[in-house]
């Protein structure tokens, strides 16, 4: 329970400044035995209060695109987060664990090359329903699964927009926290994330620690660091579902 307090407060933190948390948060539940597909949704639903906290120290700093507006932006987050937390549940199990090891492969990428590729990746300014279609399509993502959902935001916004990617950090806590609202009312009343409370308790109270405090211990750590933990947790997790499902 203790380490899956830390865990939480490690997630929260990590979320509030760059992103990677549910790496941290989801190979603390399947080390705890947590089965893949129940360990996936009590991560969102454990991460919504960091999310949410974080969202609102950031409600004054949002920085966004005129066009389409950020109320339309949420409402494209919140419909593919429901979206895509139905699809979790309701294709069998064994497809989540197959597909897991592939979707932790491609957040690894984007992890590691995520500035680079939406640098190489300029497609030039979009409409705002082109953006508005590809925020639904990554809200999908992210209500199913989620690895690196913020940061794959970042990357489509700067490939498409004009958003400085510097000053996108605000709107990105916010989408991630549309898309973990709608996803982890589903999984709270559909999937068995309350047979186990007290691993949910402890993740979620140290995911509203650290989204609210520990950012600010997070903050004073050099960035090459934190990229390497998170980092390093991803390879790790990948590497281990893929010689549990393959090996």
């Amino acid at each position: 329970m203790l380490l899956l307090l830390l865990a939480g407060v490690a997630a929260g933190a990590l979320n509030a400044v760059g992103g990677g948390g549910s790496f941290v948060a989801l190979t603390a539940l399947v080390t705890a035995g947590v089965p893949p597909v129940t360990a996936n949704a009590t991560t969102t639903v454990a991460l919504l209060p960091g999310n949410a906290t974080s969202a609102w120290v950031y409600r004054h700093d949002i920085e966004g695109f005129r066009h389409p507006s950020p109320t339309r932006l949420t409402l494209a987050s919140i419909t593919g987060g429901g979206l895509g937390a139905g699809l979790l549940l309701l294709l069998p199990s064994a497809s989540f664990n197959a597909a897991v090891p592939w979707l932790l492969a491609f957040a690894t990428i984007i992890l590691a090359f995520g500035k680079r590729l939406s640098r190489l990746l300029r497609f030039g300014r979009l409409g705002p329903e082109a953006i508005l279609t590809g925020q639904f399509l990554l809200a999908i993502y992210g209500g199913y699964f989620g690895g690196a959902v913020g940061l794959m935001m970042l990357a489509f916004w700067t490939a498409t927009t004009t958003l400085d990617p510097a000053r996108g950090n605000p709107l990105r806590v916010i989408q991630v926290a549309a898309v973990y609202l709608t996803a982890a009312v589903v999984f709270v009343f559909a999937a068995d994330v309350l047979d186990q409370p007290l691993h949910l308790v402890a993740l979620l109270g140290g995911a509203i620690i650290g989204g609210y405090g520990g950012a600010h211990l997070v903050r004073r750590l050099p960035s090459k660091v934190l990229r390497g933990l998170v980092l390093g947790t991803a390879i790790g997790m990948t590497v281990v579902f893929f010689f549990r499902d393959f090996g």
